[in-house]
């Protein structure tokens, strides 16, 4: 499957890490090529603004990872909203996962080198990565914190890593709650991504009657090539010749 042409009627909705970026061995570790900033203010600028980042990150995290560069954007899989305007919305208000929920997973990981806990605002993720062999006791922890049936938190499946997040929030409400404003409203959304959080949000984009774009199925699992589309894009709409499609320089 091709990916479509960009055109100043679409509007961007992509997802950070496996995507824009490749996955680091831990978040922190995650390295932005020099250009990318660029290349998104950019399109933000023949967009109109219609670009949005929606990430698992914090939005604290996406702003600085992304500097110089700011639009809107959502965070914790869409749990913390900004608007164009810079307004802030948060899904549901005040709810976060619990202190002794993250005190039993930092005790935990204490007795399992290689495995990270990582803090958020609302939620906790937990990265087996560096020890895969501990993925089973990874989940039974989890499992037993969160049930099946709670009715603030769910289990969030990542790559080689789970989160706890909240059950009101995802991708695919961050999407419909940028489709009612402008400047994305009555344009054509394009969702990109690599992971089960990105299927709602792709899934949205269809409803709206745009498209959901699978970084593995599209890009042959390379954000490499999700950042030459984005340039050919680019630079298509500004009337220059595309260049051969390679990486974005880094």
């Amino acid at each position: 499957m091709a990916p479509p042409d960009l055109d100043r009627k679409s509007a961007l909705f992509l997802d950070l890490d496996g995507t824009l970026l490749e996955i680091a061995a831990t978040p922190e570790l995650v390295v932005v090529p020099p250009a990318l900033p660029g290349v998104l203010a950019h399109l933000h600028h023949q967009l109109d603004g219609a670009v949005a980042i929606v990430s698992g990150r914090p939005l604290g995290q996406i702003d600085g990872l992304l500097a110089p560069f700011l639009a809107s954007a959502a965070g914790e899989h869409g749990v913390s909203i900004r608007y164009s305007d810079g307004t802030l919305e948060e899904l549901p208000v005040g709810v976060a996962v619990p202190d002794t929920w993250r005190e039993a997973l930092n005790e935990a990981v204490e007795r399992w080198p290689g495995v990270r806990v990582e803090t958020k605002p609302h939620g906790v993720a937990v990265h087996y990565r560096l020890a895969p062999e501990r993925e089973a006791e990874v989940w039974q922890l989890v499992r037993a914190l969160v049930l099946p049936d709670h009715p603030w938190f769910r289990l969030i499946p990542a790559r080689e890593a789970v989160e706890i997040g909240l059950r009101a929030a995802s991708k695919g409400h961050a999407v419909e709650r940028f489709m009612g404003h402008a400047p994305f409203h009555g344009r054509k959304p394009i969702f990109i991504g690599d992971d089960y959080t990105d299927e709602a949000g792709m899934s949205m984009a269809r409803r709206f009657g745009g498209v959901g774009l699978r970084v593995a199925e599209v890009f042959g699992g390379d954000p490499a090539q999700v950042r030459a589309w984005l340039t050919h894009g680019m630079e298509r709409m500004d009337g220059r010749p595309p260049a051969a499609p390679t990486c974005v320089t880094p």
